[in-house]
């Protein structure tokens, strides 16, 4: 019997997924220079040829990864997207991110190891700041209902608190206590 478009739609998800998550262990890894496209085909068993099916190149293929890592991020900050953060958003964002972090790690990860890349940061900056600019916008206005005294430096301050935390805990996940840390994060932004 003949697959269905469904079938084959799914089988096309199942490559990509699997492209995507050997490119990312091995960007981890070796570095984004250090990893060729015939890599990541011979340690995803499949051919180069079909990694080309679904990236243009490696460079796609990074832009890919961060940007899909970073809408999960969008998907558990302002809930109601509209543009204004309360108070519980703040906690579903921060206990959101913690728990994002938990389930994948490699991400994360790969994520460090890019911020500390010059040559792949400016592959992805463009989009980065996309992602980044109204996420820090929103942070800005939340801070500022807060009435605090510098709300971008409240905002900055939380995006380095949560940098500091995904460095640590990808570090040594089983000895950092990241709820406590989110915990304490939220009882010192949200009073």
């Amino acid at each position: 019997m003949p697959r269905t478009e469904e079938q084959y739609k799914d089988i096309r998800e199942q490559k990509k997924a699997l492209i995507k998550e050997t490119a990312m262990e091995l960007f981890a890894q070796k570095g984004f220079s250090g990893t060729s496209m015939s890599l990541i085909a011979k340690q995803a068993g499949i051919s180069k040829g079909l990694i080309y099916n679904y990236f243009t190149n490696k460079e796609d293929l990074i832009k890919t990864i961060i940007i899909d890592g970073f809408k999960i991020i969008i998907d558990v900050f302002d809930t109601n997207k509209d543009g204004v953060l309360t108070d519980e958003e703040m906690v579903f964002f921060l206990k959101g991110t913690s728990s994002i972090l938990k389930e994948n790690t490699s991400f994360w990860k790969l994520y460090l190891i890019v911020m500390m890349q010059a040559d792949v940061m400016k592959l992805i900056e463009n989009e980065f700041m996309e992602f980044l600019a109204p996420l820090l916008k929103t942070l800005v206005q939340y801070f500022e209902q807060k009435g605090v005294k510098d709300p971008v430096a409240h905002a900055n301050l939380l995006g380095a608190l949560l940098d500091g935390i995904t460095l640590n805990y990808v570090i040594d996940p089983e000895h950092f206590p990241i709820d406590s840390i989110i915990d304490l994060i939220i009882d010192k932004f949200l009073k």
